[in-house]
């Protein structure tokens, strides 16, 4: 059905709370903010994280530019590699490639982290493209990442390509490209999240993905 599968990867490819969260935590302590709800810790997976900075917690454009600096400053060397790839993912990329598709990232995470943590995991070798956010903040939304990944494949058309994410930003994003969505319920979301946001299909295991594929 599809020829191009763009996948998230924090969520869906890989389990990544760990460190974020733990990134998370220490980041906002130097903000005086020592004790974050969990809920709120979790909102943290998968957004762009200046929204989740501002609209989480309040902080201010500058402030949450600042906390950027701090988290990623941070990440880089302790949250970086606390993460796990999820049941069933390498089997799924297998199979994915024995059918002839092509495989791409399509992450809000920095692209030059994504890259790190695929390799990392030896999942890089997967991926014809791994297009993340720019460190400069000139890609930053889940839209601006998914075009971006569709210029590099080379502007397919919209029919063979979907996303499978794992929030409601990963729908909408992809809806910015006339893309579909498959959302998965093994990773952050909820049913009723990816629902709302307009997902063209529900997966609850990553083996679930294939017939919808």
């Amino acid at each position: 059905m599809y020829q191009h599968i763009l996948f998230d990867l924090d969520g869906t490819v890989t389990d990544s709370a760990e460190g974020i969260l733990a990134t998370a935590r220490y980041t906002l302590a130097q903000f005086d903010i020592l004790s974050p709800a969990e809920e709120q810790l979790r909102r943290f997976i998968g957004p762009p994280l200046q929204d989740s900075f501002r609209e989480i917690f309040g902080f201010s454009e500058v402030e949450s530019r600042r906390a950027v600096e701090i988290y990623r400053s941070r990440y880089r060397t302790d949250g970086m590699f606390r993460g796990q790839v999820y049941a069933g993912i390498p089997q799924l990329l297998e199979q994915l490639c024995a059918m002839g598709r092509t495989l791409h990232i399509a992450t809000c995470k920095p692209e030059p982290f994504a890259v790190q943590i695929l390799e990392h995991l030896g999942l890089a070798r997967y991926f014809a493209y791994i297009t993340g956010a720019a460190l400069d903040d000139s890609r930053r939304t889940k839209g601006e990442v998914i075009g971006c990944a569709l210029e590099r494949i080379g502007a397919p058309p919209k029919r063979d390509v979907v996303m499978i994410g794992d929030r409601e930003h990963d729908v909408l994003g992809a809806k910015e490209h006339h893309v579909d969505c498959i959302g998965v319920l093994y990773g952050y979301g909820t049913r009723e999240e990816l629902e709302q946001a307009g997902a063209s299909a529900i997966a609850a295991t990553p083996a679930d993905c294939i017939p919808l594929v």
